[in-house]
């Protein structure tokens, strides 16, 4: 099946420009083309297009993906190189999530503090309002 690049912008939640974009830096191999030469992306296409989202999600650099990009064209004889980018790209998201992780434990401890205040505040609103009555 080949979809346009609306559909593939559609598939894969990338916009058409970003499409574009990835093609003219390299990041994917350009489309083939239809009859009316119209890009034509294949199933193989939004495969990678969803790696690559992937990739981007972990914050890894477009400068590193191009690398990665570059490199899969070398077929098994990159896979150390390629296996390596994506060691170091794991390391970072674990320490991304620990860090978040950190700041959740945080949001958690003011959230209950704040519902403690709370349940306080409502225990000594009636005592107040018996006081002035």
């Amino acid at each position: 099946m080949s979809y346009s690049i609306a559909e593939a912008a559609e598939h894969t939640g990338l916009s058409m420009d970003t499409l574009r974009y990835y093609e003219r830096i390299g990041l994917i191999d350009p489309p083939a083309r239809d009859s009316g030469g119209r890009r034509s992306y294949s199933e193989d296409d939004l495969g990678w297009l969803g790696f690559l989202s992937c990739l981007r999600m972990t914050g890894m650099p477009i400068r590193l993906m191009c690398e990665y990009a570059r490199l899969r064209h070398f077929g098994a004889a990159s896979a150390g190189s390629r296996k390596q980018i994506l060691l170091e790209q794991r390391a970072a998201v674990r320490e991304r999530i620990a860090e978040l992780q950190m700041c959740l434990s945080t949001l958690d401890y003011k959230i209950d503090n704040y519902e403690m205040v709370e349940r306080r505040v409502a225990e000594l609103t009636p005592l107040a309002q018996e006081a002035t009555a």
